[in-house]
């Protein structure tokens, strides 16, 4: 893996071949074996009070990944460590925490606009998702879309071991519907209140 991921002018780095195909399958077992657990569960929205499940707006279900961390989990932590710390030499971001989880959407799920920033809260900084869908074309669907303030958006295929990172603050994105099983790590560096 390399970690050198500038996020550019528009505040948007997309790095292709950041997992090895090794890497993209190691992490795709790990979350397949979570799913035979019972880790994931439907991903609902709102805040703590009133979280409701809505698959009109989000139709994923999601592991968050926490200790004890398998094999490849461990190996990536340790590789988006290493992200952070460039983030944070490159820009000045004061970067001190990675959340993340696996997200999987099945056939006919996306997740419609929205900025991954709850309200009243500033904590994440940048956003990444990280792709593990091998042999993904572009008939399936299930773009990452990102808008711009102009009113435009960008669509990026989600390809397995492909990066995506932008700055989280006001960015809002969407899922576009999938047309087979679609798997990802999304996560965000966070910077202290």
């Amino acid at each position: 893996m390399s970690v050198d991921i500038g996020l550019g002018v528009d505040g948007i780095s997309v790095r292709d071949q950041f997992l090895t195909p090794a890497q993209v399958r190691a992490l795709t077992d790990c979350a397949h074996l979570r799913r035979e657990r019972g880790d994931f569960h439907t991903a609902r929205i709102g805040g703590h009070q009133n979280l409701q499940r809505r698959e009109d707006i989000r139709g994923d279900s999601t592991c968050w990944i926490v200790p004890p961390l398998l094999p490849a989990e461990q190996t990536l932590c340790e590789e988006l460590e290493r992200l952070r710390l460039e983030l944070n030499a490159q820009a000045w971001l004061g970067l001190f925490e990675l959340e993340m989880h696996y997200a999987r959407y099945p056939p006919g799920a996306g997740y419609a606009r929205h900025v991954d920033q709850p309200q009243g809260h500033g904590q994440r900084q940048v956003s990444l998702v990280l792709y593990l869908n091998e042999g993904w074309t572009p008939a399936a669907g299930g773009e990452l879309r990102i808008f711009d303030a102009d009113g435009g958006h960008r669509d990026i295929e989600p390809m397995a071991g492909r990066l995506v990172c932008f700055l989280t603050p006001g960015r809002e994105h969407a899922v576009r519907s999938t047309q087979r099983d679609r798997l990802s790590i999304s996560g965000w560096f966070r910077a202290r209140d």
